[in-house]
């Protein structure tokens, strides 16, 4: 019994050497072929910026192409679960906003868990969201759309990216501290689609992210940001905290792959893209949309999302959204 017992320990052993080396021969040789980058998505939105610019630093950093392939549709859910179908050799990642990931695993929209079943490489930004409206609105303030919603409960139509993601969730919050105010919500399918959506008046209001340039051309008005303070772009704009109702949401964006990609490869895709975020293509693309530089290493950004996902799923259990 003894031998037999030394026998399996000298097994594990050597087992677990030839993984161990194996993993660093892989490491050492990558990337060998191009890396596929998915943004779950649609093409100029928040996402989709973030991917481009830093893959245009990283590929060079790395040897190899990025290609960045566009995945939207159910707030996020397909691109991301595409990315968890692949193997975990670092050649397929994809860069998504963490809460809206969360959000959509406790909602049961998506069927893996964003801590437990991913790698994170590298926090990267974070998204300004708020309450849009167009230019010509008669709601002129957040107390105005407020006032409206309980006078008219779901006159107002409002778009979302999607019935699972941070900014409805947000919407939610602020609708319980106001007495379950009710919109007639229309899921659409990212920046893109809300600000053309609002723009088209085919909705009164949307809650996402990307409206800050149509905002400057005067087209819309923003009525408050789920941001922690203003930013000095908008300086007259007012936070959902500061107006009396505690609801913040400012929506970080990291880069992750499937569970169980080598720490030697992490470390070569988060020191690529954390060259990225130096350089001034990204850094002038977040400037222009009011992004926050939000950098935190691949052990840190799954600390936070952990952290981030006991608050989430709380909020959720308490609005009585969670999967069934």
């Amino acid at each position: 019994m003894y031998q037999k017992n030394n026998l399996f320990t000298a097994f594990i052993m050597i087992l677990g050497l030839v993984l161990l080396f194996g993993s660093v021969s892989m490491a050492a040789d990558f990337p060998n072929r191009p890396i596929n980058l998915i943004v779950p998505w649609a093409a100029g939105g928040a996402g989709d910026i973030i991917a481009r610019t830093l893959s245009e630093v990283a590929k060079n950093e790395l040897g190899q192409p990025i290609v960045v392939e566009n995945k939207p549709g159910a707030g996020g859910s397909i691109g991301t679960t595409l990315i968890l179908t692949k193997p975990p050799d670092g050649y397929t990642i994809g860069d998504t906003s963490t809460m809206t990931q969360i959000v959509s695993y406790f909602t049961g929209t998506l069927n893996f868990h964003p801590v437990n079943d991913c790698t994170h490489i590298i926090r990267a930004a974070g998204m300004l969201y708020g309450l849009t409206v167009r230019a010509d609105s008669p709601l002129k303030t957040l107390q105005d759309f407020i006032d409206y919603s309980k006078a008219n409960p779901q006159k107002i139509s409002l778009g979302v990216p999607g019935l699972t993601t941070a900014p409805r969730l947000a919407m939610e919050e602020l609708s319980s501290l106001c007495g379950n105010l009710k919109w007639s919500l229309i899921p659409l399918k990212g920046e893109a689609d809300t600000n053309a959506s609002l723009l088209g008046g085919h909705v009164d209001a949307i809650a996402n992210s990307g409206w800050a340039p149509l905002v400057d051309a005067g087209k819309f008005r923003v009525l408050a940001l789920f941001s922690a303070k203003r930013i000095p772009r908008f300086p007259q704009v007012p936070t959902l905290k500061e107006s009396g109702y505690n609801v913040v949401w400012e929506a970080p964006v990291g880069f992750f792959g499937p569970k169980g990609i080598p720490e030697p490869i992490v470390k070569k895709l988060h020191d690529a893209l954390r060259k990225g975020m130096d350089s001034a293509v990204f850094l002038n693309a977040m400037k222009a949309r009011e992004m926050t530089i939000t950098y935190l290493n691949a052990e840190d950004t799954e600390k936070a999302v952990r952290q981030e996902s006991e608050r989430i799923e709380e909020l959720v259990k308490k609005l009585g959204l969670e999967k069934k």
